[in-house]
């Protein structure tokens, strides 16, 4: 399964290497699907009610997830229209939580995507879909060439260019 990890905005807060306040999440596609995964374990300032991880955070990921599958299928930038949460398992912070993006169905002007967070024992704590709108192409030009350079994530960088 030929893994790319993604690149990385400098403020975004779910990837950003330059926020100080942000998760520092890699996020990683499979070329031959297009699924884009994460793993992470949300630490104790992550928490909503004690010990239990925050409902926002988990929007906030799985938003991210679904924003870099519906870029990757269109090599365009998105955005997100709509999105909807449901959340099926208590996340406790510490654990560790894989999410699965993938797009549903893609057109010129809307990109359908979902996204599930598996605990452990692939216990489904939240799913979630949204609707993705592609950038114009010169403002996906522009965050593209706004992204950290970076070795690990420089195949993707170049495949995202190609369109």
């Amino acid at each position: 399964m030929p893994l790319l990890e993604l690149p990385h905005a400098g403020a975004c807060l779910v990837c950003g290497r330059h926020n100080p306040h942000g998760l520092r999440l890699s996020l990683y596609v499979n070329t031959d699907d297009n699924v884009v995964t994460c793993d992470f374990s949300p630490q104790p300032h992550h928490a909503g009610f004690e010990g239990i991880v925050h409902g926002g955070l988990l929007a906030t990921v799985a938003d991210e997830a679904m924003v870099w599958a519906a870029t990757w299928t269109g090599r365009n930038f998105c955005v997100c229209g709509e999105m909807s949460i449901r959340y099926r398992a208590r996340a406790q912070v510490g654990m560790p939580l894989t999410t699965v993006a993938r797009v549903e169905s893609a057109r010129a002007r809307l990109v359908m995507a979902t996204c599930i967070i598996y605990g452990p024992d692939e216990v489904v704590v939240a799913q979630a879909m949204g609707k993705y709108v592609p950038m114009p192409p010169d403002q996906s030009r522009r965050i593209l060439d706004s992204l950290l350079p970076d070795p690990s994530t420089a195949a993707a960088a170049a495949l995202l260019r190609v369109r």
